[in-house]
């Protein structure tokens, strides 16, 4: 069984009770929410985790990533920015590992992370026939469905399946043209090997297969936005669209067979166009939750693409955006380090609470409590209704002010101060 056809039979599960405590809705919502398909809670009948939903009506979630590359691979260290994340709040994980043994260093996410854990199983297909025919054209179409039963049956909670990059999404693209092309690497996979063999995507052509195996293990699926634009030139395009129709059409296969699914969005695009975004993909996709990657909102600025991403994923929560993916300052530059997964969980899980808070899903109770504390002067208060409280406490004794009641910025000039001592005290006459 699934979360889905449970829901759809009537069913509470101990993962939606779960979820509707956590979010503070009523668990009748969250069980007609997972029956329509409107909320997923990725967890896989392999694992034992800690339940998060995804979906309209909840908190808009945070995605770290993690993974070796081709050059540095220290599985070590991958384990130590999961850990990371999880300590900075992210609500889900993504193994993205691309060198060494791939199969344990997936494996020691899992077993190290209470959080979802999801992958993208066309990686390890297309690593693998690489190493072994010295090209991605070679992978036999079983390879890939062979990925997706292994990490199922190891325990991912949700994968990105490009089941929507086929030969009509491939002559659209080519016929428009683009500034960038493909940035998706399973996008450029799949597209390589269908150029090549010149057959239809597999994961396409025998998605029944791919839900089979979904519906197994419980699996969300979470399709592909291969055609997603690179730059913010090639952001909504008839390409990205044109997928778009795809997905929206497997959206309702998987609810018909009882997987869940989401859909990842665009990763580079202006602030203008996301509402559009949201709105397309949501009336397109019949209100399936939507993962949007990022997004960027510009292209200038590598080295503080978190702070870009920031800024699109306050975007995207407000427009209503359900899943943001991080990103990290090393985004087009490098494999993130450690610090840089810090950073980029820290950003990402701002500007989805600043969407939420511009959207009502937050009622801004932390916030008036914040605003209280400042009135009052009162630091403890304060650090209690941070985000980060050990961050916003050593920046604070990091340069001590005179006076307890006051910081460095303004001394014994501050705003606030004078007006609690001169305005809220008086008892003038002139001002009443």
């Amino acid at each position: 069984m699934t979360q889905i056809s449970d829901a759809k039979k009537g069913i509470l599960t101990e993962e939606m009770k779960h979820v509707a405590n956590i979010e503070g809705v009523s668990e009748d919502f969250i069980l007609r929410s997972v029956a329509n398909g409107t909320i997923v809670i990725p967890s896989n009948i392999n694992r034992d985790i800690e339940a998060a939903g995804i979906g309209a009506g909840l908190r808009t979630k945070v995605n770290a990533t993690v993974g070796t590359s081709t050059d540095i691979v220290n599985f070590d260290e991958e384990v130590l920015k999961a850990q990371i994340a999880i300590d900075h709040g992210a609500d889900c994980l993504m193994e993205l590992s691309i060198g060494g043994d791939l199969d344990l260093i997936r494996r020691r996410v899992l077993d190290m992370s209470p959080l979802p854990v999801g992958s993208v199983p066309v990686y390890q297909a297309a690593i693998e026939s690489i190493r072994e025919h010295g090209s991605v054209i070679y992978m036999d179409e079983d390879d890939l469905f062979n990925a997706i039963e292994k990490q199922a049956k190891d325990g991912i909670d949700f994968m990105a399946v490009h089941s929507s990059i086929n030969i009509e999404t491939l002559t659209r693209l080519k016929r428009q043209g683009r500034v960038t092309g493909l940035v998706s690497r399973g996008g450029s996979f799949m597209s390589g090997w269908i150029v090549e063999n010149e057959k239809e995507n597999p994961l396409y052509s025998n998605f029944d297969y791919v839900l089979e195996i979904a519906k197994e293990h419980d699996v969300v699926l979470s399709l592909a936005n291969g055609m997603r634009a690179g730059s913010i030139a090639d952001s909504t395009d008839r390409a990205q669209i044109q997928e778009l129709i795809i997905l929206g059409e497997l959206i309702d296969r998987s609810r018909e067979a009882g997987v869940q699914c989401m859909i990842e969005g665009p990763g580079h695009i202006p602030i203008n166009e996301i509402p559009t975004n949201v709105m397309i993909q949501k009336k397109m996709c019949s209100n399936a939750p939507f993962y949007m990657l990022g997004p960027i909102v510009c292209d200038v600025a590598p080295g503080y693409d978190h702070i870009v991403s920031a800024i699109g994923a306050a975007s995207s929560a407000k427009a209503g955006a359900d899943f943001i993916c991080y990103v990290t300052p090393a985004e087009h530059l490098a494999l993130p380090s450690p610090e840089d997964v810090k950073e980029g969980v820290i950003a990402t899980r701002i500007g989805a609470y600043a969407g939420d808070l511009a959207s009502g899903q937050i009622d801004g109770s932390q916030d008036l409590a914040m605003a209280d504390a400042r009135k009052r002067l009162d630091w403890e208060a304060q650090y209690e209704c941070a985000m980060f409280p050990e961050v916003a406490r050593a920046k604070r004794d990091e340069r001590p002010p005179e006076e307890d009641d006051t910081c460095t910025m303004c001394g014994n000039y501050c705003a606030v101060k004078i007006v609690n001592e001169w305005l809220d005290q008086s008892d003038s006459d002139l001002i009443k």
